[in-house]
């Protein structure tokens, strides 16, 4: 008669790493499924796993397995025929619990079933001379044989494979018991390793949390430039209106001076906000708009400083022209005075005259 199932569950399945003894390796990329199965022809129960085509757990439940729990979903036991540890991960604690208390009462049967071999192995091999004396008379009587011995032979014989039992089954205890300490200091290991990757985990949530803050503010600082070129940008058409208009050359050069050292200041900003990167790479996005932002300013004060370049020209021939006009004026003024130096020769010439 073939195996059974009788009890299945959905696990990953984990090894012992053979190498150090510490760490778990998967047996299975995803969750597979895990049954108990009881062998009808040995009397034995088993837990068997197939991935694909391949067994990644075939072991024989024996009395002296403990099946343990190391955390809400993980629990482990150690198969010393195997010469292994296996590690089940759960998706619940109730999955958990349920392969916990099926391992148990399985073994429990395991237990029941060896006592019961081990009362039939004794009722089946008595020891020398321990039969019925009837029996005994009535074999003599009807023939000559040896005396009766065990089935697996003499007592001594029985004797020897008793203590090998024994020292097989410490031995079998002293493996297990290894092998479930050192599953236990993997067990601690990993839970270290996730302590370790969570605090990794906070750190850079607040490394992004920092850099989304630098962003908002550089938004904002490229906001700020922007009213500013704008602002700017006002100024120079008010310039460039004013240049017809009599103005004082101080101010207009006062005004040029504040507007050349504005611009300065911006492109020492924009450089600044250029050599701050953000060392996230979920940024890359924002870091590149922002580059876009600060070339479009620079070609916006570019045109700005060419605007204050004209306005400045302008200026020149402004006050070129003022000079100019300034110098025609005190001419026509000269030659107004040599004018009236000369009529007020001839009033006087005519007054002589008009006496005369």
């Amino acid at each position: 008669m073939g195996e059974q199932p009788l009890f299945s569950l959905k696990a990953h399945v984990f090894q012992i790493d053979p190498a150090t003894k510490r760490n778990w390796i998967p047996a299975s990329k995803h969750a597979v499924t895990v049954s108990f199965f009881y062998d009808a022809g040995r009397s034995v129960y088993r837990i068997i796993s197939v991935g694909g085509t391949k067994a990644i757990i075939n072991s024989t439940i024996t009395p002296n397995m403990t099946f343990t729990k190391t955390s809400q979903k993980f629990g482990q036991w150690a198969d010393s025929r195997a010469n292994t540890v296996y590690g089940l991960g759960f998706a619940t604690e109730q999955q958990l619990q349920q392969f916990s208390e099926q391992f148990k009462e399985f073994k429990e049967a395991a237990q029941l079933f060896r006592d019961k071999s081990q009362e039939k192995f004794e009722l089946l091999s008595p020891g020398l001379n321990i039969s019925s004396p009837q029996v005994n008379t009535v074999l003599c009587e009807d023939r000559q044989s040896p005396p009766l011995l065990g089935v697996n032979g003499s007592s001594e014989d029985k004797l020897f494979r008793s203590k090998s039992a024994d020292m097989e089954e410490s031995t079998e205890k002293e493996q297990m018991r290894k092998m479930l300490s050192e599953g236990s200091i993997c067990e601690r290991n990993s839970e270290a390793e996730l302590f370790s990757l969570r605090d990794s985990n906070v750190k850079l949530v607040a490394a992004l949390h920092e850099a989304n803050s630098s962003i908002d503010q550089w938004k904002k600082q490229l906001a700020e430039y922007q009213e500013e070129t704008d602002r700017l940008r006002e100024q120079v058409a008010e310039l460039e209106a004013q240049s017809g208009v009599s103005a004082s050359s101080e101010e207009l050069t006062q005004t040029v001076a504040e507007m050349e050292a504005l611009i300065r200041a911006k492109d020492e900003e924009i450089n600044t906000l250029r050599g701050k990167k953000p060392d996230l790479n979920e940024l890359q996005n924002e870091r590149e708009e922002a580059c876009h932002r600060i070339q479009d300013l620079e070609v916006k004060n570019s045109e700005l400083e060419k605007r204050v370049r004209t306005a400045e020209g302008a200026l020149a021939s402004s006050q070129d022209a003022r000079s100019r006009t300034d110098s025609a004026v005190q001419k026509v003024i000269e030659t107004l005075d040599v004018k009236i130096y000369d009529l007020s020769d001839l009033r006087q010439s005519l007054a002589k005259l008009l006496e005369k």
